[in-house]
């Protein structure tokens, strides 16, 4: 009878410790399962990109549960790190101005191309619509014979152009354009350091009603804050594209003899492979989130006018106006989720 009471007791002990270990794997279990990889963002610091980057971040945290990450970096920093995995996301490659390196990329199968952000990406050489009209200044030939007008402050000998910041493909493209267009004996190239200083230039400009030469490019909110005027180039040649792209690379090619125009093309996003494996539902809807070019001009006007400093803000005013746009990106259940977060604000 003692016998048997002590089995009895044995087994019951050992019944409860069997669903104590059950109990805490199932209770380990959700949150394991909660447990998401960081979403790595590449910010190459310009306006459409901010906007772009917080729209996608606010989805991805609110929506699907991932933590995201954003990586300040240069252009070429930039090529690395997305090629190894550093970071998975680019949102705006501009690929046009780094075509071999994407091509390479490309077909070693490091990266994919996401699909569009938004339709067209234009880059220009601008002055104010003013200066064209009193002056009739077209082209890039008439502008050297006006180079006094926008006086370079360190060489009363030359005139200034405003360049992209270093680091940026653009600012190495200008180069040889500028001397291909044989503007370096009537011009210095300024390096302006950063996007925001190249705006600020630009914008300072036209509120005081100065003349003043320059590299720019849209979506951006001074391209729709002020009337410019976008200098006659010859048209867009691949082949031309092609000597360009090489002598931006390799200086022993330089200078060319002639240059044109950049092409516009629409401006996609990059991932690396790895986005497919460690989050295919954010893979799925970055590749349908088709911003637009239109929606983000606005956006990027309303956050110049609100002088806006946290980008989060410009992603809510997207979100709140753009509702019938970015609902077709989400599931159900990211879109609920979003809407909530977005009621909360």
């Amino acid at each position: 009878m003692h016998i048997i009471k002590f089995q009895w007791k044995h087994w019951l002990l050992l019944l409860t410790a069997l669903l104590l270990m059950a109990t805490l794997v199932v209770g380990c279990g959700p949150a394991e399962q909660e447990e998401k990889p960081t979403i790595k963002f590449g910010d190459t610091q310009f306006e459409s990109l901010w906007i772009n980057n917080a729209i996608a971040e606010f989805i991805i945290t609110k929506g699907y549960g991932y933590p995201v990450e954003t990586i300040v970096m240069t252009t070429p920093v930039l090529q690395v790190s997305l090629a190894r995995g550093d970071v998975h996301v680019h949102m705006e490659l501009w690929q046009q101005n780094q075509i071999d390196w994407y091509n390479e990329e490309i077909a070693k199968g490091n990266i994919e191309n996401g699909g569009m952000t938004y339709e067209g990406g234009p880059q220009f050489w601008i002055i104010p619509q003013w200066v064209h009209e009193e002056y009739n200044i077209n082209t890039i030939e008439d502008i050297k014979e006006y180079w006094e007008l926008f006086p370079d402050p360190e060489d009363p000998t030359k005139g200034a152009f405003l360049n992209s910041m270093i680091g940026w493909q653009s600012t190495a493209i200008n180069v040889v354009k500028f001397e291909a267009y044989g503007l370096s004996d009537y011009y210095n190239i300024v390096d302006t350091g950063s996007a925001g200083a190249l705006e600020a230039a630009l914008a300072g400009a036209q509120k005081k009603h100065e003349p003043v030469f320059g590299y720019y490019w849209a979506p951006t909110a001074i391209m729709g804050a002020y009337d410019w005027y976008v200098l006659e180039e010859p048209e867009y040649n691949k082949e031309l594209w092609d000597e360009i792209i090489a002598a931006k690379d390799d200086p022993s090619l330089r200078p060319l003899s002639e240059a044109c125009a950049y092409e516009s093309l629409p401006i996609d996003k990059g991932f690396h492979k790895s986005l497919k494996e460690i989050a295919p539902d954010v893979r799925e809807m970055l590749m349908k989130m088709n911003v637009g070019l239109q929606p983000v001009n606005v956006t990027a006007a309303w956050s110049k006018e609100n002088e806006v400093q946290d980008w989060s803000l410009a992603a809510h005013y997207y979100l709140k106006n753009y509702e019938e746009r970015w609902k077709t990106w989400v599931t159900d259940d990211a879109y609920n989720k979003i809407k909530a977060a977005l009621a909360e604000l």
